[in-house]
């Protein structure tokens, strides 16, 4: 998947419950998350890699995903395993968000990982959208694991950005913090 959107030019990062891994505390998921920053003829040139007999991807979606800036899905047939693929918002946190994304090596991978700060941030976010005690969770286990390596000024003037004081609170209390 990462060489496929690398061959085709897409920037991305990994975010969701593997970039919580990352920075916090794991746990089971059968989905990958990673945002995408395509243009349309790049999002073309990476649909066409996926033959349609290993791999569920609709064309249609992924163009619709783009013109929304919402998401859409591929799936690998023989495992089942599922990549949302989710288009980069324009927006000031969304577009901050990305610039700082950070390229780290897992086991000699070389991954390109949302910073711990902003998924803190996209985390209250999800957490507020859904009302998703999950995302809380994840969000209080980044804090302790990382606990004097975040910016919580960062964090901060994002949650009052973006009105997130409710949600932080509760991941701060779950924390310790």
């Amino acid at each position: 998947m990462l060489d496929s959107l690398e061959q085709a030019g897409i920037p991305y990062m990994l975010t969701g419950s593997f970039a919580s891994a990352f920075h916090g505390v794991p746990r089971s998921t059968q989905d990958i998350d990673l945002v995408i920053a395509p243009s349309k003829s790049q999002l073309a040139d990476f649909v066409r890699m996926f033959p349609p007999t290993e791999y569920y991807l609709s064309e249609a979606a992924a163009m619709e995903a783009l013109r929304d800036q919402s998401q859409f899905n591929v799936l690998d047939l023989s495992t089942g395993w599922k990549i949302d693929l989710i288009i980069r918002k324009s927006r000031p946190f969304s577009e901050a968000e990305f610039e700082r994304r950070m390229t780290v090596d897992v086991d000699g991978m070389k991954l390109v990982v949302v910073r711990a700060e902003d998924l803190v941030i996209a985390k209250l976010e999800w957490a507020r959208l859904g009302e998703s005690q999950r995302q809380v969770e994840d969000v209080a286990g980044i804090l302790r694991v990382s606990a004097g390596q975040v910016d919580l000024g960062y964090i901060e003037r994002w949650v009052g950005e973006l009105g997130l004081g409710r949600q932080w609170e509760a991941a701060q209390r779950l924390a310790g913090s």
